[in-house]
């Protein structure tokens, strides 16, 4: 991956962090979004020990927040001229439900609105960039769920998992939909689902194990978790594919409830609305 600038959320633990690292080995420029200063600064570290040769970067902010999402996403597009990849990484699972300063409830906000607001703030960056890929970590969850829009932000019912698994639908639906929106654009979007990995996910709240009430046995490395994203980031022989859904590297067939058109339209015009943009 020499000379590739690669963006990604969410690169501070876990699958993200397992990825910057091994993408910086390859030759690549990370630059990197994060919530938490020092943690932040043991990812700069890290990438730096791999790839010292170029000037990795990192943009603190919080992806809860609408106003940060456009913030940083502004400043990273003011700073780099070219964009090869994109990773829509950062994520939260939670027990109980919480409220941003936005008035959404924070899963909604965490892992699907900051994926959608990054990914159109950096889209003429990414359109500028030959052969650019859009990269967002889903779930094998989103079987579960379906998008309900008379309650999207889980007002009249709250349960951690089942809204988890709604917010990584959600990321499948966006990737489908800003596929056939980029279509002919050079620019390609699929996701993946990394496994089930021991990670800080949910750490908020004790962890993943504690909100689905389940046991870490059998669990794999955030750097198994990664190879996924590292394969669609990097292979050549993924260069053409796009709106698709992987898992352990190759396209995994989607559910019904995944392959929604009108959902997918839907969810993106409410979220174009949410977020005050045109899109």
């Amino acid at each position: 991956m020499p000379e590739k600038v690669i963006v990604i959320t969410g690169a501070t633990s876990g699958v993200g962090q397992a990825a910057a690292e091994e993408l910086a080995a390859q030759g690549a420029r990370i630059v990197f979004v994060a919530r938490d200063r020092a943690r932040a600064e043991d990812t700069l570290r890290r990438v730096r020990a791999r790839n010292p040769t170029v000037d990795h970067t990192v943009h603190l902010a919080d992806l809860s927040r609408l106003s940060e999402m456009k913030r940083v996403a502004a400043e990273i597009a003011a700073s780099e001229p070219r964009i090869d990849v994109l990773v829509n990484n950062a994520g939260g699972a939670f027990s109980h439900r919480r409220v941003t300063e936005d008035g959404l409830e924070l899963t909604f906000a965490l892992n699907h609105m900051a994926y959608f607001v990054v990914t159109l703030a950096l889209l003429d960056r990414l359109r500028a960039t030959p052969q650019a890929r859009v990269i967002s970590t889903a779930s094998m969850t989103y079987a579960f769920a379906t998008m309900d829009f008379d309650d999207l932000q889980s007002e009249k019912k709250f349960d951690g998992p089942d809204v988890y698994a709604r917010s990584k639908l959600a990321n499948i639906l966006f990737t489908r939909e800003l596929a056939r929106r980029l279509d002919r654009s050079g620019v390609t979007a699929n996701c993946f689902h990394p496994g089930f990995v021991n990670s800080r996910l949910g750490s908020q709240d004790g962890g993943i194990s504690a909100i689905w009430g389940m046991s870490m046995s059998g669990s794999i490395s955030p750097a198994q978790g990664a190879k996924t994203l590292i394969y669609l980031a990097s292979s050549p022989k993924v260069a053409e594919s796009t709106g698709a859904y992987f898992v352990s590297g190759y396209r995994e067939k989607l559910s019904p409830n995944a392959l929604n058109d009108a959902d997918a339209r839907r969810l993106w015009d409410i979220s174009a609305g949410i977020a005050g943009i045109v899109a």
